[in-house]
């Protein structure tokens, strides 16, 4: 066996195996002799039929299989010792001449081997780095207070219709013809829900103010909504196709108002909010929730913090030398159903990925990053954390956080994910001890439009 590997531009390597008989077929003897002690073949009992045989009918394959077993053994433990730094999965070279298994001459299979480019990144005190601190005020705090005070209120009956409160109504409604009577045949419908203050157009949705029960009210839910088929189809209980056959005024007699009103700011609302006995009194529920929203925000100044590490780095690393043509053929061969349309599309966005993992994986080793599984936990059960608080749960017990994160890093498209979060969290707290910080105070206002520009 003969193994060579060039690569005279650095990036771009061709990888020669050369296998002589002697490499293989011991190999594909013994397999064979393992098939014919297990083989089930007419007219012979097992283990007894005659070794030609067996050859004519198994051995092309099962050399395949040697070959191909002991290829990728070779070629992935020649790159490993080498430390040959692959981008990408070997490809079959254009190179590649025709292969004669059966002429028993020596079997040379040839591989392109997309090389990452040499240089060096690397962060000391004298880099700076921008590090935004997000300000916590009190117009903050009071816009969450008023979601927990919304998230905890209820619905009370009213005698009549405010626009200005979050007003639901139930009512009769009834289609009208031409002359403004109830249509024959047309819709009519019982305890229908609707919020005035959600219709689309100014003309209709005053209609409704200062209504009260018992009223109706004559409107065009057509005009009310010009441009929603859905929000019509679910309104009159029709198929979106239907729509168009209903353009007419309807009736509708409110027999039920139901007033959205908050809830009050007391301990009932702070119970409910973190858990009884946890939080006492405004001033600390005040100081809780400012708490939350520095902590998030803290994550927040990471993020873009290791965004401008990314910045700099690749403008101190500046253009990298890629093996472009390869790294295309590789690109091709993961979107074989997308096309190469597809691949020239994303090429330039894909490089710039890859860049920046090169980049960062340099960063990772200098600091001596290594992430372990209590690290791969703590991720998932912030993950779990967040999912749970969009629907309202920010006092979710521990053992529900805990069993939701192991189901997380159970699943493959969870735990990749997860990995990345945590290098990146460990990277960024070390970067953090090493660059100089060029920190800022920011609200959160400017810092939206920032990342956002």
């Amino acid at each position: 066996m003969n193994i060579q590997f060039e690569a005279p531009d650095k990036v771009n390597g061709l990888m020669t195996i050369t296998l002589e008989t002697a490499d293989y077929q011991p190999e594909v003897e013994k397999t064979l002799k393992d098939y014919r002690k297990r083989a089930n073949i007419p007219g012979f009992r097992p283990g007894q039929a005659p070794m030609s045989m067996i050859k004519r009918q198994y051995e092309p394959s099962v050399k395949v299989d040697v070959v191909n077993k002991l290829l990728g053994e070779k070629l992935y433990g020649y790159i490993q010792e080498n430390h040959i730094q692959m981008l990408g999965e070997p490809l079959p070279s254009e190179q590649q001449e025709q292969l004669d298994f059966e002429g028993g001459q020596p079997l040379v299979f040839k591989f392109d081997i997309a090389v990452a480019p040499e240089f060096k990144a690397e962060l000391t005190g004298k880099d700076k780095v921008p590090f935004y601190h997000i300000t916590v005020d009190d117009k903050l705090v009071d816009k969450q207070v008023e979601m927990y005070q919304a998230r905890f209120g209820n619905y009370e009956k009213a005698e009549e219709y405010d626009p200005e409160q979050r007003d639901l109504l139930k009512g009769d409604l009834r289609e009208l013809d031409a002359d403004g009577n109830v249509k024959e045949d047309g819709i009519t419908l019982s305890e229908v829900s609707l919020m005035p203050q959600y219709i689309k157009v100014d003309a209709q949705k005053m209609l409704f103010d200062g209504s009260k029960l018992g009223d109706i009210i004559t409107w065009n839910p057509r005009k009310a909504y010009p441009d929603n088929d859905a929000e019509l189809s679910g309104l009159l209980k029709i198929d979106k196709e239907a729509v168009a056959e209903h353009t007419g005024d309807f009736t509708y007699q409110i027999t039920e108002i139901s007033r959205f009103i908050k809830a009050e700011l007391n301990q009932e609302l702070i119970d409910k909010t973190f858990g009884e006995g946890v939080v006492n009194g405004e001033k600390e529920f005040r100081q809780k929730i400012a708490d939350q929203i520095g902590q998030q925000f803290a994550a927040d100044s990471d993020y873009k913090f290791l965004q401008d590490v990314r910045a700099h780095m690749e403008k101190k690393v500046g253009k990298l030398d890629m093996p472009e043509a390869l790294l295309k053929r590789f690109m091709l061969q993961r979107n074989k159903d997308k096309g190469a349309d597809f691949v020239e599309k994303n090429f330039d966005a894909s490089i710039n990925e890859l860049r920046w993992h090169l980049i960062k994986e340099q960063l990772v080793n200098a600091q001596g990053i290594k992430v372990d599984d209590a690290d791969l936990k703590n991720v998932a059960r912030e993950a779990a954390r967040a999912q749970f608080a969009q629907y309202g749960m920010s006092n979710v017990p521990d053992e529900y956080l805990d069993n939701y994160a192991e189901d997380m890093l159970k699943k493959q498209e969870y735990s990749e994910g997860l990995v990345e979060r945590a290098i990146d969290l460990k990277l960024t707290a070390a970067l953090k001890q090493v660059v100089k910080l060029n920190e800022k105070d920011i609200t959160l206002e400017d810092f939206q439009k920032m990342l956002k520009d």
